[in-house]
């Protein structure tokens, strides 16, 4: 990590001269620190303090688009406001909302105008009350933008500065080993008043990438997310980050530029006098993940992109052999830093986070049996030709109908386990609204809209979903009432603080066990698994109860005797055995 005894001054020339060693850094300091800290309104003398005090147990995020709920007489963001409070006040404390912004494609991803609330959403009032009852998340989309927004249109016309927003390269460039996400073609020839361009569109035609190249680029995206930190927003997802830097010959992903802005972004966010954590989202292998923690001095917390399909596979295959392996050789967060666990998002199930982690004839296996639940597969372009999975489209809940034995009577079970993994290990919770709802395929909206990724974006009638939840025995009601349940008594366990201690039990293949125990050491926690339909019985000698100490079940608040002989797990079942109840 970078010298803390550096002053401020000095760590920010240092990056701006990584990134733009050609420039005068000097003045590109101040216009970074005026375009941060306008008037040098909330900027702290000294930076926050490292550590492991931005997060506790209590922490839990719902994922949601602002239009996910909807009734035709209210504001969908004071529909979701009211959901939340009605429903989740107490079970999660943070809320990331999709892009809220005004936008042509992608769900949102593809913004015109970062200033601004999609008026069909709301405006910035309605964001800023869901920030005073919830730790906001919101999405700086800094990778690309609209190609019908402001900035691409004065692009087009040659109008500074935006006339060197954009990054451009030629067709007879060598751009074969270019890493994407898509099968579409890289560039888009335009017409700009300078002639013709073509410019680089690394997810689509109507996404735009910019070019950071440019410092002018940097100083309004930063302007973007002081905007955005005025108006409540505390944590910040980085989105598509790896992508940002090109260089014509490369792979222009996770280039050293690209880690350095990271850095800045990073320095900048620790001097600030409100408490903002950056975000990574990085669907990548493992080893590239993990990099945006830097030395402690890139982002606070990355998303575990491997969890989605490895939990899939153990629950599809009954054996948790791959996800044991991956989780053994998964080192702890850094001091300060964390790990977003989920196993769903508004995007598909990544699978190239799972390359060299499941064997082909297993991939294949996962991907038919997807497909027999009724799910989508998409692709990407590989570098030397040719296409790979690159994510499964299929609601997480309608995924766990199936296994690889077909259908059975444990969907519920099967589907609660997969959340209660995502609870247990070290980092903080985060659950896609439609997982907490049971929401299934939306084969509808994929047929309407053309896109695969619309089978898990669902808009609920809030009026039908509500009546849905009055049934006790619904899917939707049962699975938001256990999931509530369980992350009520998950926020009162200090063993399960984010960066706890964590140890991966050698059991057997069908359960997933992991020994958690709090910072103080006071609580100490075995969290079993079975992902199989199959009661099993283990030695008790396998878990390492210490004597003198009462332990409990606290999922079911049975006691463990110290004697036992056994501990019994049902299909399914999960078990949370503590020598402490914290109240």
């Amino acid at each position: 990590m970078p010298s803390t005894s550096l002053s401020f001054s000095s760590r920010l020339s240092q990056l701006l001269r990584k990134i733009y060693p050609e420039t005068d850094c000097d003045i590109l300091a101040t216009q970074v620190i005026d375009a941060f800290w306008p008037e040098g309104k909330h900027r702290r003398k000294r930076p926050r303090t490292p550590g492991n005090n931005l997060w506790s147990q209590k922490d839990a995020v719902v994922i949601t688009y602002g239009d996910t709920l909807m009734d035709g007489a209210h504001k969908p963001l004071d529909v979701l406001l009211d959901f939340l409070l009605t429903h989740l006040k107490g079970v999660v404390n943070g809320v990331h909302i999709l892009p809220f912004f005004p936008f042509t494609s992608d769900d949102g991803f593809a913004v015109t105008d970062y200033t601004k609330v999609n008026s069909s959403l709301g405006e910035w009032s309605d964001i800023e009350r869901i920030g005073q009852q919830f730790h906001l998340m919101s999405d700086l989309v800094l990778n690309h933008v609209s190609s019908q927004g402001v900035w691409f249109n004065a692009y087009r016309q040659g109008q500074p500065p935006y006339d060197k927003f954009f990054f451009e390269a030629s067709p007879t460039d060598d751009l074969s080993e270019v890493v994407r996400p898509r099968t579409t073609p890289l560039l888009q020839e335009v017409e700009t008043s300078n002639g013709t361009r073509h410019v680089w569109c690394t997810f689509s035609h109507d996404q735009i990438d910019l070019d950071f190249s440019n410092p002018e680029v940097l100083l309004e995206i930063l302007r973007i997310i002081r905007l955005h930190i005025d108006e409540g927003v505390r944590t910040i997802r980085l989105d598509a980050v790896a992508f940002v830097w090109k260089e014509i010959g490369t792979k222009s992903i996770h280039l050293p530029e690209t880690h350095a802005i990271v850095q800045l972004l990073r320095l900048l966010v620790d001097y600030a006098t409100e408490t903002v954590i950056l975000l990574t989202e990085t669907n990548v292998p493992k080893a590239e993940n993990l990099s945006y923690f830097g030395q402690r001095n890139e982002a606070h917390a990355v998303y575990n992109f491997p969890l989605p399909p490895l939990i899939l596979h153990a629950l599809m295959s009954g054996s948790a052999r791959r996800l044991l392996a991956w989780q053994r050789a998964m080192p702890p967060a850094p001091l300060g830093c964390a790990y977003l666990n989920f196993t769903a998002s508004h995007d598909g199930i990544g699978m190239r986070p799972a390359e060299g982690l499941l064997p082909q004839d297993e991939i294949d296996q996962m991907i038919a049996t997807v497909r027999e639940a009724g799910g989508l597969v998409s692709m990407r372009a590989l570098p030397s030709g040719g296409e790979a999975p690159y994510e499964l489209n299929c609601s997480y809940y309608e995924a766990l109908s199936h296994t690889f034995n077909g259908t059975d009577d444990w969907h519920f079970e099967r589907f609660i386990c997969s959340q209660t993994i995502v609870m247990s290990l070290e980092g903080i919770p985060a659950f896609y609204i439609h997982s907490m709802l049971a929401t299934r395929n939306d084969h509808e909206a994929v047929t309407r809209r053309g896109m695969n990724r619309a089978i898990n974006r669902h808009r609920w009638d809030y009026p039908a979903l509500k009546d849905r939840l009055a049934d006790p025995d619904s899917d939707n009601a049962r699975v938001l009432k256990e999931l509530s349940r369980r992350l009520r008594i998950r926020r009162q366990q200090s063993a399960l603080h984010p960066n706890g201690t964590q140890f991966t039990l050698h059991l057997e293949d069908r359960v997933f066990g992991i020994w958690r125990q709090s910072l103080d050491r006071n609580q100490s926690l075995f969290a079993l698994h079975n992902v199989s339909a199959d009661t099993i019985e283990l030695p008790a000698s396998s878990i390492n109860l210490i004597a003198d100490e009462e332990w409990v079940d606290l999922l079911t608040g049975e006691s463990i005797a110290l004697d036992a002989e056994v501990i019994t797990l049902a299909p399914y079942q999960c078990r949370w055995i503590s020598n402490r109840i914290d109240e």
